[in-house]
């Protein structure tokens, strides 16, 4: 079992950076494969970013590809994910995921954190 919480979403003007974490208890963290998912109000859950357990090869959505950048800390138990020039578009909860394999789809997520609601003014 493995526990996940996110932090550091909020309210932002377009054009700002936000850094997310993401905090993971239980199991050993560094044997998961993690990433960062997001749902729009409205829409379905979408991949973002993920991150492998092995090698931390990462892996990005067109959508933010140049923009965000998923990362790892093994030593805290912690993923990350840095914002850059956010975009209406990118407000959405924000959920951190982990799974035993490499995650670019929600059906390969065997855990899921709460979310952090990421807010983009125009």
């Amino acid at each position: 079992q493995v526990q996940l919480v996110e932090s550091g979403g909020g309210l932002v003007q377009a054009g700002d950076s936000l850094r997310l974490s993401c905090a993971a208890s239980g199991r050993t963290f560094s044997s998961y494969n993690m990433g960062w998912f997001r749902q729009a109000p409205g829409k379905g859950r979408e991949f973002v970013a993920g991150i492998s357990r092995s090698d931390g090869r990462t892996f990005h959505a067109d959508s933010v590809k140049g923009r965000f950048t998923i990362s790892r800390d093994n030593a805290k138990n912690t993923v990350y994910l840095q914002m850059n020039s956010l975009k209406p578009e990118d407000t959405a909860v924000y959920y951190c995921a982990a799974g035993g394999v490499i995650l670019v789809a929600s059906r390969d997520v065997e855990y899921w954190g709460k979310g952090t609601l990421v807010t983009v003014s125009s």
